[in-house]
């Protein structure tokens, strides 16, 4: 949430010249209003609309810079001599990597090392796509499973183009501007962006003010200030709902509704207060590069829980007790890296390193996988010397169960249902969902409307609360509801156009990394 912050106001900052707090003040303010009025579904499709937006201004900046640089060949021969005027005695720092335009770099000297890129990499993404809940709670919001695999598809396409709309863009920005992107003398980067380690972050939002025409150039500030406050909305849902089911419903047990809906936005400003507190050490971490900052970040924290998942999906033999100090162990070792990095900070062009070897020797990639092979063994070992879970407390959550239903279940569900949906089976769940429906909307007619104050409309809206008093279902209501959110039937055609667009993703991504390697 720190970066999407800090990426937010600086874009402000270089684009309309205004001091970095104020910049994040102003985000802070917008967003905050835009998470109380909004809901998941308004994100969503507010996500939707600003991606088709933001993809057509990516390509027009992108087409634009290949042609300022002379297309690909161009940039090729003008980024490896991209060096400032001003350049710090003695040193290398200002030189661009040679290996640069690779993919795959030395597993010692790389920036990025490949073992760590192929596997490290795999750690965080397993994180970040299949358990960090900004992303899960976007497919546990899909119409069924066939769509939540068609957007998971679709996205896998989405991820390809960052490749071209913004690292290639990115490194135009250093060709054409190497004075400013690629400054590396402290005191000149302290005046162009207020980082004394470097100004790589500004290398985006300098193409474009440069290169985009007047009217696209303010439709792309507008659009991507209000894709960070959506990513910001997002988080701010997910962290506050955490915070309050999972933390504060545990204390107090007995909180009403309208308690956990206060907590929840009081620890959203929390939150903001953090963030802004945080921005200077964002600014100075990693010499000063936004990416590999969120990447250092998550490899710290995320390789646990990517144990965790994946030890708690496919095997059985995993216990409460050994998944909980598991993951306390991960989180303790992991701290522990992050804190050592925030403390020494990455040193200016030219200064001494004067970081400990776990710091400077060992890539946080490498660390990655340290950390999630440590946790992994942790996890495992004390799950063998604990009780194990009874096999049918672990139904339907493991890959091995999934389609298996509890006993008492089994009058609503097959044992294995079947791929093709039974057109009876749809028929009575469609009846009883008329039904239930029906039922809800006599209940509203008949339920009388109360006055209320401003100041009580505004509380409701503020907490997030409805005024019209919940339905109550009958059982046979509450089992359709049930079988219908957890049915993971597929109709045969979308489950193969699903299967066959996986595979053609695959095969672009193979190609592409064989031809960058």
């Amino acid at each position: 949430m720190q970066t999407d912050i800090f990426s937010g106001a600086l874009f402000i900052q270089v684009s309309l010249g205004w001091d970095l707090y104020l910049s994040t003040v102003i985000l802070l303010v917008v967003t905050a209003i835009y998470t109380i009025a909004g809901g998941l579904t308004a994100v969503i499709y507010t996500d939707a609309l600003q991606t088709l937006i933001m993809v057509g201004g990516a390509l027009v900046l992108m087409f634009l810079g290949f042609q300022e640089v002379g297309w690909y060949p161009g940039l090729q021969e003008k980024y490896s001599s991209a060096i400032a005027n001003v350049t710090v005695p003695n040193t290398t720092c200002h030189l661009p990597r040679p290996d640069a335009f690779h993919l795959l770099r030395d597993p010692v000297t790389g920036d990025i090392p490949w073992p760590g890129l192929i596997f490290g990499l795999t750690v965080l993404a397993t994180w970040c796509w299949c358990t960090d809940q900004v992303i899960v709670q976007r497919s546990l919001s899909a119409k069924n499973l066939s769509h939540a695999k068609g957007g998971s598809v679709f996205g896998g396409y989405l991820k390809i183009l960052p490749m071209f709309f913004i690292v290639m863009p990115g490194m135009i920005s250093r060709a054409l501007y190497p004075d400013v992107v690629g400054c590396v003398d402290p005191d000149i980067c302290q005046a162009i962006c207020g980082a004394r380690v470097g100004c790589s972050n500004i290398a985006y939002p300098k193409l474009v003010m440069e290169l985009m025409p007047v009217g696209l150039r303010g439709l792309m500030i507008a659009v991507i200030m209000a894709a960070l406050m959506s990513s910001l909305t997002s988080i701010f849902n997910s962290s506050s709902t955490l915070f309050a089911i999972d933390i504060w419903q545990r204390f107090r047990r007995k909180a009403t509704e309208q308690e956990l809906m206060v907590v929840g936005r009081v620890f959203i400003v929390f939150l903001v207060v953090i963030s802004i507190v945080w921005i200077p050490i964002i600014q100075s971490a990693n010499s000063g590069q936004l990416f590999d900052y969120i990447q250092s970040v998550t490899s710290y924290l995320a390789p646990p829980i990517t144990a965790l998942f994946l030890l708690a999906i496919f095997c059985h033999r995993i216990t409460e007790p050994g998944a909980f100090w598991g993951l306390m162990f991960g989180l303790v070792v992991g701290a522990l890296r992050m804190i050592l990095e925030f403390s020494y900070g990455a040193p200016s062009c030219g200064e001494k390193d004067p970081r400990p070897a776990i710091l400077s020797n060992v890539h946080y990639l490498y660390f990655a996988l340290l950390l999630f092979g440590l946790t992994t063994v942790v996890i495992l070992a004390i799950s063998l010397f604990t009780p194990p879970i009874p096999e049918d407390k672990l139904i339907p959550l493991t890959w091995w169960t999934r389609n298996s239903r509890a006993p008492a279940l089994e009058g609503h569900y097959h044992t294995h249902p079947p791929r093709d949906r039974d057109p009876d089976l749809s028929a009575q769940e469609s009846q009883t969902e008329e039904s239930w429906k029906d039922e809800i909307d006599l209940q509203k007619e008949e339920s009388p409307v109360s006055t209320q104050s401003c100041w009580q409309k505004f509380y409701f809206w503020f907490c997030g609360l409805s005024s019209t008093p919940t339905p109550i279902l009958s059982p046979e209501e509450k089992a359709a509801m049930e079988r219908r959110l957890t049915n993971i039937e597929e109709t045969p055609l979308w489950r193969r156009v699903c299967d066959i667009n996986a595979i053609l993703l695959l095969t672009i991504n193979i190609f592409l990394w064989g031809y960058f390697a």
